[in-house]
Parts: structure tokens; C-alpha cells; sequence
């Protein structure tokens, strides 16, 4: 049913134009189940997405890869997020097949935004999603994006296509909605529900329904913001700022190492004022704070402006792989190692704690390069899949580290990690073993002459 009639001229200060809509007969149908919602792409993202949308909707999960749906028809979550009771009660039909989604009135579009070789915004994930959608889009319906873009991006690059290949009108055949991700992998603190979502919609009708959408199932409720660019860069923005914290720690690392002083005392004692953020350094990667602040700055440079900080920002984070290295390095020569018979174990190479997703790791970057420096590599990580690894890095995974390495990298904090004591790393070193603790928080559990961290 077209409940979009038509649009009503006189819109004076609003930020949307006003269209003729019956009272909310979408997410009316939506609620009892008259209509279908679809979420595209089943990632980390739109999986959790989906199945609690399921707990009140009657929701179509769209995905691509055919060994990912059948694993999720089993109650098998790919990403380790979701249990299989969480799978349990919800109204949800998984499928590879994009015919399904003609029954839906409701999209929402959650597939990746990654960056190229050039570290300029890739949107083929987006544009492809957006072009199947549309071939079945129908009079009335609504499409909502979450996943991360540039400030304009929806508007500018998903509305057209939208509207060529389903040969309707925006604003008066079918809305679009934005509300950006806030997904923490990982954590089971600030999940999906907890979190409060940011909406935004291309009308003041469409904007109510998006957001009754969401309040039905995000607890921690809604904040309405006034366009969808305001929506793009705020998003954008949360994962820039942390980028750029991060930095800053990472530079205050570096000078601090060439004064001999360890960061994580100079952090505790700054700390002590009440008015002191407290950020940490690190290596920064993954698809999110390594990879949006490109998208901002992309789009900066496309309206003639150089966002000089951002990219030193980036070019510092970019950097501590190197300066890992070369700590690491000057530590073991001074105690006259051959690089031929120095041999490395690392603990970690997800690209986060808890999480099996090794997507821009920078751990497993920070591997490539001592190998390239000519060491002996081992990797353990229990949570991640070897054979992802050795297809998109060329890095085996050991299941059983071997005794007596010459140095031990603390990269990646796992729960089985985080709580391991002194006696547990001498299993696999000697009281000699160079131990570099790159989150720098365990110090106080290794004799000071072989800990390093950042």
C-alpha cells in the first residue's frame, strides 16, 4: 500500500519536507506482523541487529555467504557474539536468497565500509546492498543505513540508486533512514540494547516510525537527530575522536621511551586530577577507529579542506607497529641475541580482546614485520580461526607454543590471557624471556629488568 500520497509544499523551517502519511501504518504493520522487516548483511553488526529485532519483529536476515546462513540456521553465531539461546523464541528467517526480501516493507542495511589499498573509502559493500534492495523496493517502504559513511553518503550515493533501478521517488514513494552502529565487539557490558541509537530520517513521518522501530528494542532508547548528515558525522566523529586520543597517547609513548620513563606511571599520576581523560596507548586496528577517520577525511579533501591532524593522527597509530619493532629489538641485542636464533612468541592476534575477528589487525601486521626483520614468529590465539589467518595473513597459529622463547609480545588481552601470572609465561621462556606488555597494564606481575610495554 503507497502510504505516501504526497508531499506538502509548505514546510517552513522544517529539516524534512512533510508528506500526506496514514498515522504510522508502517510501523503499525511492522509491530503486528503484517509486514516484514529485512536486515542485510549478518556481520557483527547486523546479526545482533536482527535477532533482537526478532524478539518484536518478524525479520528476514539477508546475507551473501551461504556457509554463514547455514551456520546461523543451526544457532551458530560465525562472530562468537550471540549463544545459542539467544537464537531461541525470535521470529527470524535467515537466507542467502535476495528474492525473499521482496516481502519486506522495512530494510536495514548493516554490511561493512571498509577502505582500499589508497585508504579512500571502498562503498562497494554499500552500493551492492543498496542495488539489491532496490530491485525489490515497492511504494512505501523505508530503508534505514547502519553502516558507517562519510557525512552526505546516503543521500548523495544510496538515494540514486535507489531510485534508478526501483524507478521510484524519493520522499514520495519510499523514505530512508540513517542510524549509525554502536556495536562494541567484545563486550557484554554495552551491548546492543544498552547502547542508545542515534536516528535520523529524510522525513518528519518516516523519522517517527525509524524511531518507534528501535525504541521497541533498544532499552537505553533513541536520540533524534535533525538530518542525516548530522547522523553520518556523528558517528563518524565518535570513532575519530578515540582515534585521536589514542594518538596522542601513542606520541606521548614514543617521547617518553627515549626518556626512559614508563607511560603507564606518567598516566596514574596524571590521573589523579579530577578533569584527566584517560586513554591508553596501543596499536589501533579493526574495521572502525583504524579505518572511519579515512571516510572524514576523504570527504574533508573532496571539499577542498586538509585535515592536518587526522592524518598525523593516523600516520602516529600507523606507526607503532615500527616502533613495537624497534623496542623489542634494541631490547634483545643488548643482551647480544642473533636475530637468526631469537625466537618470538605473541599472545593475540585478533584485532581486539575477546572478539575472533582479525580484519585490519594490527597485531598481525606487527607479526609480518618482525618475520620481515628476520625472527622466529609463533602466534597463539585460541579464539581465532587458523585458517583465516594462514588464507589472509600467511601466518600459522600454534596450538601448543614450545618452551624457552627469547621473548614473549602480550598483544592481544583475551579473557584466558589477562590473568595469567609470572610462573604461567615461564612455561613457554626462561627468566631471561623479554616480556613486552603492549597495553601496559601488568607490570607489577614480572621482575622490572625484563618488561617492556608502551
Amino acid at each position: 500500500m503507497n502510504t505516501a500520497i504526497k508531499i506538502n509544499k509548505e514546510s517552513k523551517g522544517e529539516n524534512f519536507p512533510k508528506l500526506a502519511y496514514k498515522k504510522d501504518q508502517l510501523f503499525n504493520n511492522l509491530i503486528n506482523k503484517k509486514n516484514s522487516m529485512a536486515v542485510v548483511g549478518l556481520g557483527y553488526v547486523g546479526l545482533p541487529l536482527a535477532v533482537h529485532m526478532a524478539s518484536k519483529f518478524k525479520v528476514i536476515g539477508f546475507d551473501l555467504n551461504e556457509g554463514k546462513v547455514l551456520q546461523l540456521l543451526q544457532h551458530k553465531d560465525p562472530c562468537n557474539e550471540l549463544s545459542e539461546d539467544e537464537f531461541l523464541g525470535k521470529d527470524i528467517n535467515f537466507t542467502a536468497n535476495d528474492e525473499i526480501l521482496k516481502n519486506a516493507k522495512f530494510y536495514i542495511v548493516a554490511v561493512p565500509t571498509p577502505i582500499d589499498d589508497q585508504k579512500k573509502p571502498n562503498l562497494t559493500p554499500i552500493k551492492s546492498a543498496t542495488a539489491t534492495i532496490a530491485k525489490y523496493l515497492k511504494k512505501g517502504d523505508c530503508v534505514v543505513f547502519e553502516s558507517t559513511v562519510y557525512p552526505g553518503c546516503t543521500e548523495e550515493i544510496c538515494v540514486p540508486i535507489l531510485e534508478r533501478i526501483s524507478r521510484l521517488k524519493f520522499n514520495e514513494d519510499f523514505t530512508v533512514g540513517y542510524s549509525p552502529e554502536r556495536i562494541n565487539p567484545g563486550d557484554k557490558k554495552h551491548t546492543f540494547t544498552k547502547i542508545k541509537k542515534v536516528v535520523a530520517a529524510s522525513t518528519k513521518e518516516s523519522l517517527e516510525t525509524v524511531s518507534k522501530v528501535y525504541e521497541e528494542v533498544v532499552i537505553a532508547g533513541v536520540h533524534k537527530a535533525p538530518t542525516i548528515k548530522v547522523a553520518e558525522a556523528a558517528k563518524v566523529v565518535e570513532n575519530t575522536q578515540r582515534d585521536v586520543n589514542i594518538g596522542l597517547m601513542n606520541e606521548l609513548s614514543k617521547i617518553f621511551s627515549h626518556l626512559n620513563i614508563n607511560t603507564k606511571d606518567v598516566l596514574e599520576a596524571a590521573g589523579t586530577k579530577w578533569n584527566f581523560h584517560n586513554y591508553f596507548p596501543g596499536l589501533v586496528g579493526g574495521h572502525c577507529i583504524g579505518v572511519d577517520p579515512y571516510y572524514l577525511i576523504s570527504k574533508a579533501k573532496e571539499m577542498k579542506y586538509t585535515p592536518k591532524l587526522l592524518e598525523q593522527v593516523r600516520e602516529v597509530n600507523e606507526s607503532m607497529i615500527q616502533h613495537i619493532g624497534v623496542q623489542l629489538e634494541r631490547r634483545l641485542f643488548s643482551k647480544r641475541f642473533r636475530k637468526q636464533q631469537v625466537s618470538i612468541l605473541v599472545k593475540g592476534i585478533a584485532f581486539k580482546e575477546d572478539v575472533n575477528d582479525i580484519r585490519n589487525s594490527k597485531t598481525a601486521e606487527l607479526c609480518l614485520h618482525l618475520i620481515s626483520r628476520g625472527f622466529n614468529v609463533d602466534v597463539h590465539d585460541y579464539l581465532v580461526e587458523a585458517d583465516e589467518v594462514k588464507s589472509r595473513y600467511g601466518i600459522d597459529i600454534v596450538k601448543t607454543p614450545k618452551k624457552e622463547y627469547d621473548a614473549i609480545i602480550l598483544a592481544v588481552d583475551h579473557e584466558n590471557y589477562k590473568h595469567l601470572a609470572y610462573y604461567d609465561y615461564l612455561k613457554n621462556g626462561t627468566s631471561e624471556t623479554i616480556i613486552f606488555d603492549v597495553k601496559g597494564d601488568k607490570k607489577d606481575r614480572f621482575p622490572e629488568e625484563i618488561y617492556m610495554s608502551l
